[in-house]
């Protein structure tokens, strides 16, 4: 295991894969079509405290809000910093989502 991580293979990867995830649904994706919405959600205090099971810290993330979100950053005036923690929980909740539609039950119409 690395101990390491570098922001710019980072961002690489994330190119990589957006480029696949365009390739394979398109630039524009219809989140009305996409079926799904609500999703199970591990606070990050709880995903990271392993040593115990959980008795809390699961929500419902919401996909259509995770997108609401990450277009209202796009919009912020430029000294408007993102909340990095916030802002990053968004970003994985639309990434879990391109994720789950590339399940193979899901790409064939199963879920």
């Amino acid at each position: 295991m690395t101990d390491v991580l570098k922001v710019q293979d980072l961002r690489r990867v994330c190119g990589v894969l957006l480029d696949m995830v365009e390739e394979r649904f398109g630039a524009e994706i219809d989140l009305s079509r996409v079926g799904v919405d609500l999703y199970w959600n591990v606070d990050l205090g709880t995903a990271f405290e392993s040593r115990d099971v959980p008795k809390s810290g699961i929500d419902v993330g919401q996909s259509s809000d995770d997108v609401a979100e990450l277009q209202a950053l796009l919009r912020r005036p430029a000294d408007d910093v993102p909340v990095l923690w916030h802002d990053l929980q968004h970003l994985a909740g639309v990434l879990r989502l391109l994720a789950y539609l590339d399940l193979p039950a899901v790409s064939a119409g199963e879920s």
